[in-house]
This record gives C-alpha cells, sequence and structure tokens, in this order.
C-alpha cells in the first residue's frame, strides 16, 4: 500500500521553547507539546510546574513520557525524500534505470553495493527499507561493471598496495591475506597529496630556473655595461693622449722657433759686444759718443722681447689623478660637452655649489628651524618669533638670507613630505596678508617648483605647467643669474632634468620654500662624492 503524504509544514512540529523540531516529543495534560530536555531544564528551574505555551499551572509535577507517535510522525517528516518521479525518459548519453520494463526512465543514482542504477521510484526503497540505508548511492554511472571484482563480481573497495591493484572483501581474505591494503578513499587522498607535493616542487623548479636566468640575463647586462665603460675609457684615454701629443708638438714647434729666434739674438748680440769692445778703445770722445748712439738705436729697434714658459699638457695631471670621479667629469664634459645633462649638471655641481642659510627673520610662526637654520619642519604650533616687517604672516613660508645676484649656483634639498614648494624670490615678493602677491610662483616676483606626488608643476605669474618625472624626495636648483636660467633637477643615483625657465633677472634672488602639512625642507651640504 502506498504511504499516505503528509500535508504539513515544519512549524507544526516546533518547539515553542527552543523554536526547533521537536527532538523526543513530550506531551502534557494542557495538550502541549515540547522537548523533553527542554521542558526538563524549564521545570527543574523553576519553583512550580507550568505549560510554558499557555501558563497552565499543574499542582503536582506531571510525569514526562515520549510521545511515541508523535515521535514516529517526526521521523517521517524528517526522512529525505525526493520529489514525485518525472516522466523523464533515458535519452542519448543517460544511464538507464536497470529495474525499469519496457521503455526505461533515466538513472538518478547508481548503488555500489547493489551494482544497479536506479530512478527516482526504483530508488524510493533505499531511503525506506533498513537492510539497504547503509547502501552507498553516487551519481549514475554507466561504467558500473568496471567497479566489479573480475572474479568475484563483489564491488572494488579497498587498494592493495603490494599489488597496487584495487581489490574486493573476497580478495582481501583469499588471494591477499598478509599484504598492506587501505581503503580506496585513503589511497585518493595520499595519492592526491602525492601530486599536489609534485606539482609544487615542479613549479618551484621552474620558478628557481626563472630565477637563476634572470641572474644571468642581468650578469650579462653588467658585463655589458663594463666592458662598455672600459671602451669608453679607452677611447677617452686615447683621445686625451692624441691631444696631449698634438700639444706637444706645437708647443715643441714653438720652442724650436723659439730657439731659432735666441740663437740670432745672441749671434747679434755677440756682434754688437765686438762693435762696443772696439769702440771703447778709441781716444776720439766725439766718434764715441755718435757711434754709441747709432747703436742703441738699432739695438732697441732690432730687439725683440721672447716670452719663456715652461709646457703645460692641460689633462696629464687627471691620467695620474687618485680621483676618478674627476677623471670622468673631464672625460664627459670636455670630450662630450652635449651629450648627457647630468655630467653638466654634475660639473656645475662641483664648481657652483652655493651654501644657504635660512632667514629666522622671513620664517612664518608655525614654522620651525634646526640644524644650524639648515632645515625647517612644519611644527603646527606657533613658535615665539617676534614680529618683523620681513616675516610671512598668512602663508607657511620662509626664503634664505642669501642674495644671489650677477652670478652662478647650485643648491640641492630634500623633503620629507610630498606637497612642498621650492624656489626663488626677489626682496619685494609680499610678506603680509593672503593675496597672491605673498605666493612663491603666483606672481611676477617669484618662480618655484611644487613637489607634489606623484607629479611636478613649475609656476610663475599664477600660470602652472605639470611635469611628468619619477618622485624623488631630493631636488638639484641650478640658477645662473648672467643667463637667465633656473633649472630644476630630480637628484638619485642620476640627475634628471625637471624644467628650465628662461628669462631675464633684474634684482638679486633669494631661495625660499613653502610647506604645506606634515613636512619639513633640509638644505644638503654638498660635497664631490654626493655624485
Amino acid at each position: 500500500m502506498a504511504e499516505a503524504q503528509l500535508f504539513v509544514s515544519q512549524d507544526e512540529f516546533t518547539c515553542s521553547m527552543c523554536l526547533d523540531t521537536l527532538t523526543d516529543p513530550v506531551t502534557i495534560p494542557c495538550g502541549h507539546n515540547f522537548c523533553l530536555k527542554c521542558l526538563t531544564d524549564c521545570w527543574d528551574q523553576s519553583q512550580e510546574c507550568s505549560c510554558p505555551q499557555c501558563r497552565h499551572t499543574f499542582t503536582t509535577r506531571p510525569e514526562l513520557n515520549r510521545n511515541t507517535l508523535l515521535n514516529e510522525v517526526i521521523k517521517k517528516f524528517k526522512r529525505p525524500r525526493l520529489s514525485p518521479p518525472s516522466q523523464n525518459y533515458a535519452g542519448p548519453g543517460d544511464v538507464e534505470c536497470d529495474f525499469c520494463t519496457g521503455k526505461k526512465f533515466r538513472a538518478v543514482k547508481s548503488c555500489l553495493t547493489c551494482m544497479a542504477s536506479y530512478c527516482q521510484t526504483h530508488l524510493q526503497p533505499h531511503f525506506e527499507v533498513a537492510a539497504w540505508k547503509d547502501h552507498k548511492l553516487v551519481d549514475p554511472d554507466r561504467n558500473l561493471k568496471e567497479k566489479l571484482c573480475e572474479k568475484h563480481r563483489k564491488g572494488l573497495e579497498m587498494f592493495c598496495r603490494t599489488d597496487k591493484m584495487c581489490i574486493c572483501l573476497m580478495c582481501v581474505v583469499t588471494g591477499h591475506n598478509g599484504h598492506e591494503m587501505v581503503e580506496l578513499e585513503r589511497e585518493r587522498e595520499e595519492k592526491e597529496v602525492s601530486m599536489i607535493l609534485f606539482i609544487h616542487l615542479k613549479t618551484d623548479s621552474r620558478e628557481l630556473e626563472h630565477i637563476l636566468m634572470s641572474v644571468q640575463r642581468e650578469m650579462e647586462e653588467i658585463e655589458k655595461s663594463f666592458t662598455s665603460l672600459i671602451r669608453c675609457i679607452e677611447e677617452a684615454h686615447r683621445k686625451l693622449t692624441e691631444r696631449i701629443r698634438e700639444q706637444e708638438k706645437r708647443e715643441t714647434e714653438k720652442a724650436e722657433g723659439v730657439m731659432e729666434q735666441l740663437k740670432k739674438e745672441i749671434e747679434e748680440l755677440k756682434r754688437r759686444e765686438a762693435e762696443l769692445k772696439e769702440l771703447s778703445e778709441t781716444k776720439d770722445h766725439l766718434h764715441f759718443l755718435q757711434v754709441r748712439a747709432t747703436l742703441h738705436r738699432e739695438s732697441h729697434s732690432s730687439f725683440e722681447f721672447i716670452e719663456m714658459r715652461p709646457l703645460i699638457f692641460w689633462g696629464c695631471s687627471c691620467l695620474v689623478s687618485a680621483d676618478l670621479d674627476w677623471f670622468l667629469l673631464i672625460v664627459c664634459v670636455v670630450l662630450r660637452p652635449h651629450s648627457q645633462i647630468s655630467s653638466l649638471v654634475f660639473f656645475s655641481l662641483l664648481s657652483d655649489f652655493c651654501p644657504l642659510t635660512l632667514d629666522i627673520n622671513t620664517a612664518h610662526r608655525v614654522l620651525r628651524l634646526s640644524e644650524g637654520n639648515k632645515m625647517v619642519t612644519h611644527a603646527w604650533t606657533k613658535t615665539g618669533y617676534p614680529d618683523h616687517p620681513d616675516r610671512f604672516d598668512r602663508y607657511v613660508q620662509v626664503l634664505c638670507r642669501e642674495a644671489l645676484t650677477g652670478t652662478r649656483c647650485y643648491w640641492e634639498v630634500e623633503g620629507t613630505a610630498s606637497d612642498l614648494m621650492i624656489g626663488v624670490a626677489y626682496k619685494g615678493l609680499g610678506r603680509k596678508g593672503q593675496g597672491v602677491e605673498c605666493v612663491l610662483g603666483k606672481n611676477d616676483k617669484s618662480w618655484c617648483l611644487q613637489w607634489s606626488h606623484p607629479q611636478y608643476s613649475v609656476c610663475h605669474k599664477n600660470k602652472q605647467t605639470v611635469i611628468r618625472a619619477p618622485y624623488s624626495p631630493r631636488i638639484g636648483v641650478y640658477l645662473d643669474w648672467p643667463a637667465g636660467s633656473l633649472s630644476f633637477y630630480s637628484v638619485s643615483h642620476t640627475m634628471t632634468l625637471l624644467h628650465r625657465i628662461n628669462t631675464s633677472f633684474t634684482e638679486p634672488l633669494y631661495p625660499g620654500f613653502c610647506l604645506n602639512g606634515y613636512s619639513s625642507v633640509k638644505i644638503c651640504h654638498l660635497t664631490p662624492c654626493d655624485h
């Protein structure tokens, strides 16, 4: 007889205390149902016995017995049930039900214990018959025969590590007694771990090989760079040698001409000496004076002063100098003066470095100067600086004491924030108020580089020019006042020209800085070894 369908909801079998499906349901005299444990715990903690749902009080504690009928109904309600069988007949590629007669339905499960496939209708006993509930169900499999032992026609459930093969339980006691055996699941897990380790080892090996190849390529690039540098030095040495020899040849030719002229002068002097000696022996005073005057005029008209100077071969000292940086500087600047901007800047750095000092009388009251007035920090809290007509009272700025005019100067600064301004200004830059006449770069009295990560920009007369370049915490400034040139450089292991301003300066210029937020700027002390 077909089992009657229960058209009830889960809420009808819910305990009102734990709000979950009833477990070991008990029914008390008022007719309400609860979990045995929930109700027992409730009454054990209370002085009186009452229904937790309707609050009916019992004079004596009722005996609690499990409601067997309700418990069976709940079990059936909890039992997993398949949806009503849909009339899906097996098509091409589907696994057919082994128990359908006539036209077969599509199988929804295969049983590894029965070694058969079932449609929804014929699979139902596996959920209802107690002896079949422990069978192992899997997704439909058309190759169930491959999972049978050829000898005993039983399911393959074990793996023999000794013979490296899958076996059934009959094989365990008949032909593989004493062998090392494990369950299929365990063997698969260990094999998967081995596969993963193998893949990781192969991956690590390939990564190591890639790293070694990268190192090899890097070594080859370094070797090429050093080879190129050696060739450059050799070429520079050859050119310097040729120049020295050419200069030596020119100086030798000049010296030979000088020697020839000296010989002629010596011969002329000897001749005049003989004439004077002969003249000194005459007794005629008038004749002596007349001839002496003639010889004196001829001597002054014919004698030429010959400048004698040592032969100086420019560059020889560089060849024996212990300072290779100076030699490379001469190679880059003299032999290739226009090939690399960094070489020219390096030359300016060595020859035109200008030490600067911050002017405390111009510093805004939230700026703190330190390290001998070489460093300025945005302190936020006001310092005790006295009033001064040169002090900035609105914008957080400071100028240097040095007035730069009619010369070439180079200096470098390091910043600890990404929003700074570095530039130069005339002394007439405004100090009081919040107008543009007081801000670096916003007027015709100042020029500046805004140092805002990840970009730079140059400002003058409130016009901004954006510059795209790698960020560097160190900036170099080169001022060529006579030529009207102001250059900004990004300084790291190399020097990169960010921007050059060409104009005409009419007054002395004062280097200055504008700080925003938590920031600081330090004026660097430059030595020949810094680059």
